[in-house]
Order: C-alpha cells, then structure tokens, then sequence
C-alpha cells in the first residue's frame, strides 16, 4: 500500500509518503502561518519518484490543534478521494506525539498536551517504552490549574507549547511520519466525508436577532 499523511494541527505542517515496504520519506515546513499543502505533496512525491494516480489511501492528522490546519487537511483528503476514489484514514495528532516522542526515545509517563486556549489544554496521559505505547488516560480537556498542580509533582509534558508553558516540558510536534505508520497499523479506513476533527468542547451557537 503507498499511504500520503497530512499533519497539519501544529505549527510544524508535515507530508510524508509510506509504502508496505516500510519505505519513509517526509518534509516538514514551519515558516509562515499559512500552508502550502499541494507545494509539499508535490515535492514528497518528487522525492519519492511517486506518481499521484499511485496513492492508494491518505491519512490525516485530526487534531487536536489548529482548527483551521486540521480542516485544511481533511478537506484535502476529501477531495483527492472524490476524484481518486482512494481510501482516507484519520489518527489522533495526540497518538501521534506519543508515537513521535518514542522515535525519539522519550520513555516514561508522559503527558501529551496541545493549547485549547482560554488558559486550557488537550491532554492525554501515556506510558511510553522502547517496545509499547499506551495510552494511560484518554484525552480530555484539563486547566493549566491542574497541569501546573502535577509539574509541581514531577510529571513531564511533551507538545508543540509544553516548554511554554512548563519548565519540565519538551517541545514536539506530531508529524506525518507517525500518522502514515499509525494508519498502517490500525488498518482502519472511513469514508472522507466521515473525517472529523478531534474537538472536545461542546459548540455553542448564538442565534443572531
């Protein structure tokens, strides 16, 4: 299977390309706040010697994050499988992290947190191995309250603002490498119209007089 992943929830955006032959190549862009997604998919695939009638299923990141990165992202996918009939996958940018910090031999129990503003952030609690990446305790969204209340007590944070915000923070970024292998091994495919960003705070209307 050749997979495209989009990551596109941080301020890090990332493309990769995977192949069942566990074949890798990816690129990353963090100028601007803007992100040039054919410009990237078109240089992966450059790289790769791939053509794009070659994909056979994308994978994005869905948050949380950037609200606005992540619907870039599945509008994309969405898309491309209108006009390709491919198959799309959707990964958690938290599981993501988690699978980013093993790459990087980060072990321990880790909190895996994004920014939710309004002095809030995402989290989620794995423990993290050389061998195994589990996940603790789902994601939720907690107060920066509560977060600074568990640094005090020596717990480590890792996220694209956890240096920011915590002086036992690392800073990291989920990327596309993690979402094509995360999608590979899950093995669990949806239809785009079924891609959803991963927002857990309820969305309140206000009906205009």
């Amino acid at each position: 299977m050749t997979i495209l992943a989009l990551e596109f929830s941080s301020g890090q955006r990332s493309v990769a390309l995977a192949r069942a032959e566990n074949i890798f190549v990816e690129t990353l862009e963090t100028a601007g706040r803007g992100t040039a997604a054919f410009s990237m998919i078109e240089k992966i695939l450059a790289r790769a010697q791939v053509e794009r009638e070659e994909v056979e299923t994308l994978a994005v990141g869905l948050g949380p994050g950037s609200y606005t990165g992540v619907r870039a992202a599945i509008a994309l996918a969405q898309g491309w499988q209108l006009a390709r009939e491919i198959k799309t996958a959707g990964v958690s940018s938290a599981a993501a992290l988690a699978a980013r910090a093993q790459a990087e031999k980060i072990f321990g129990r880790l909190n895996v947190i994004v920014y939710a503003q309004r002095e809030e952030f995402y989290a989620a609690t794995y423990e993290i191995s050389e061998t195994a990446c589990a996940e603790i305790t789902p994601l939720k969204i907690l107060p920066l309250a509560e977060l600074h209340s568990r640094a005090r007590q020596g717990e480590i944070f890792i996220g694209p603002d956890a240096a920011k915000f915590f002086t036992n923070g690392r800073e990291l970024f989920p990327r596309a490498m993690e979402v094509a292998t995360l999608a590979l091994a899950n093995n669990h495919f949806l239809p785009g119209e079924k891609l959803a960003p991963i927002y857990l705070r309820e969305t309140n209307f206000v009906k205009a007089r």
